[in-house]
């Protein structure tokens, strides 16, 4: 169906829309000055291509579930953050658009197929960029996921031969565990679209240089750029700065990756946003949090949502209290003087844990679509109360010998001033007031140098009322109630903690696992975070990256507390290395009448 207007001199036309998250789908953006106005309940959204009249497509999308497109004259061409799935397109609207904007699809379709992806790695001869993200690269190539024309540069200030990097690069790299046949031989063929410039941070001029050897790389095809900022935050603006006034992409998109941490507080995460802000716009922006790309946190709207028997139970009426944990059993081995300047309430608690919780309680949104999950996202962490000190017990380890072994205390670690007060363990509750959660515990709880590794998501359901067997449990209540437990890392796992009948002729109950155990269910080894969430970047998905206002919420919620330790200068409970932690933990839990779920016999 397509219709003309006297205020654009183009046609508009519907498509179907796309069939779920992983499909191509358009970018949020103004819509053109020469088209129609709309009502409130449409939203506009641009995506430019290149054709000789410099034309872009503007796309509103419309209540019944089409994408409305018009398409308007322009006269300066803008970087597409997004692609049209062409194909669709012309099978959709063939008998709808005249031959001039089949022609436009045309070569829009040919410069799709033309067209390349160069990944810069800034701070490519660190920890991050050598553990992390040059090995997630190499498996997207392994899979097949990178597009068929791409190139990785590295970029550093340490002097380096693109041989040396392919050198340091190859000693990270691993295949997937199904397909080891041809491993050496995709990882020759990945190593060598690998190349390394050197240069200053916050050189425009080193930067520039830069740009001239992609250009080379990219041999005249359409330029689409992606820079991942594994440095450190206070260098974030300098390099944004010389990356898009130097060596952004004159035809395609350009897109930066931001690593954590966003700031200390309110104030510097603010000024930081304000900062990327004056080079980029938002859309250009993708702040990562790892822990979103991690299998199982993406799977928890899908247990939710998909999954009639949970939905229903999902609300203040069946769950008395939820509980995030996140323990290492290792200490800062080291990496003292970064996480001095942060501690677990920042590292952890204030983005991995929150961005858990906010995905856990959130409504259903309208959609699959980025902006209305990450909408739904900022109701929640809008709602929260703000933390009361009361509501918090901060650690910090300590030497402890165990088996003729003596591990160190955090202030051991010659990166760490010996007087510090850093808390590397907080435990707090939280609460939602709003309708579906006003009451139930949310109880967060992080550390280093405990008894285990793990993080975990357990919700703990009420009891039943006027249970007629839990005098077969004794006097344990908390072993007459279910619990799930979601279990993100290691050993990958969700399972059900039911009552059951002991097999026998006598009337006694036990706690049984309905279990799935991804290991023994799945052959298929589990992507690395880091690969998801460059995949996503690389299509444009934002779902799983965090939006300036989510930003904002967290760090809303966290700050007064955070001055609060900081002012009163709050000594953290010390706990031997090892150990399950502080004692003040239980007691905040028991103070709502919880039991921290990973203190049972299981564990």
């Amino acid at each position: 169906m397509a219709f003309s207007s006297p205020k654009c001199p183009s046609s508009w036309f519907a498509l179907p829309p796309s069939p779920g998250p992983r499909s191509r789908r358009v970018a949020a953006a103004s819509p053109s000055p020469s088209c129609p106005p709309l009502p409130r309940r449409f939203f506009s959204e641009k995506i430019p291509s290149q054709s000789p009249r410099n034309r872009h497509w503007n796309v509103v999308s419309m209540h019944e579930g089409h994408y409305w497109y018009c398409i308007a004259a322009a006269t300066v061409p803008v970087s597409p953050e997004k692609e049209i799935d062409l194909k669709k397109v012309e099978n959709g609207v063939s008998s709808a658009i005249s031959a001039e904007e089949h022609r436009d699809l045309a070569i829009l379709n040919t410069s799709k197929k033309d067209s390349t992806v160069s990944i810069t790695v800034v701070g490519a001869s660190g920890d991050l960029a050598k553990k992390k993200i040059f090995p997630a690269l190499f498996a997207l190539y392994y899979e097949d996921c990178l597009p068929e024309h791409f190139t990785i540069f590295g970029y550093a200030r340490s002097k380096m031969t693109d041989a040396e990097l392919r050198n340091m690069v190859s000693r990270t790299l691993t295949c997937r565990i199904d397909k080891r046949e041809n491993c050496s031989e995709k990882m020759e063929q990945f190593l060598s679209r690998c190349f390394y410039h050197s240069g200053q941070y916050g050189s425009e001029e080193n930067f520039a240089e830069l740009d001239k050897e992609l250009n080379e790389h990219e041999a005249g095809r359409l330029s689409n750029r992606l820079f991942y900022l594994s440095i450190p935050p206070n260098i974030f603006i300098d390099v944004a700065k010389c990356a898009s006034k130097s060596a952004s992409s004159a035809n395609g998109w350009t897109r930066v990756i931001v690593e954590k941490p966003f700031g200390r507080d309110s104030e510097s995460s603010a000024a930081l946003t304000r900062g990327l802000k004056q080079y980029l716009v938002e859309d250009q922006i993708f702040r990562i949090d790892h822990y979103l790309g991690k299998e199982l946190v993406e799977n928890l709207s899908i247990l939710r949502f998909s999954n009639l028997v949970f939905e229903p139970l999902w609300s203040r009426q069946y769950i008395r209290n939820v509980q995030l944990i996140f323990s290492e059993d290792f200490g800062t081995e080291g990496r003292g003087g970064y996480f001095d300047n942060y501690g677990i309430i920042r590292d952890i608690m204030q983005n991995h844990l929150l961005q858990i919780l906010a995905l856990f309680a959130m409504e259903t949104p309208v959609s699959l679509d980025a902006e209305d999950i990450r909408n739904e996202k900022v109701k929640v962490l809008r709602s929260m109360r703000p933390l009361q000190l009361e509501n918090v017990v901060i650690g910090q380890y300590k030497s402890h010998t165990k088996g003729g072994i003596t591990y160190p205390a955090y202030t051991d670690d010659k990166t760490v001033p010996k007087d510090s007060l850093t808390p590397t363990f907080a435990a707090a509750a939280l609460f939602i007031d709003n309708a579906r959660w006003d009451g139930v515990p949310f109880l967060m709880k992080a550390g280093k140098a405990l008894h285990t590794r793990r993080a975990e998501i357990r919700v703990q359901f009420r009891h039943v009322p006027g249970n007629l067997y839990k005098r077969s449990f004794g006097t344990d209540l908390d072993r007459a109630t279910n619990e799930l437990v979601i279990r993100v890392q290691p050993d990958e796992a969700i399972y059900l903690k039911i009552n059951n009948k002991i097999p026998g002729l006598g009337m006694r109950l036990d706690r049984s696992n309905l279990n799935l155990h991804y290991a023994a269910r799945y052959s298929k080894e589990i992507p690395d975070a880091y690969e998801r969430l460059l995949l996503d970047a690389i299509e444009g998905e934002r779902r799983l990256f965090i939006r300036s206002d989510e930003l904002d919420a967290a760090w809303a919620l966290f700050t007064p507390l955070l001055k609060e330790l900081e002012e009163k200068k709050i000594a953290p409970e010390l706990y031997p290395y090892g150990s399950r932690g502080p004692v003040g933990a239980h007691y905040l839990a028991s103070k709502y009448n919880v039991r921290w779920g990973d203190l049972s016999s299981e564990h």
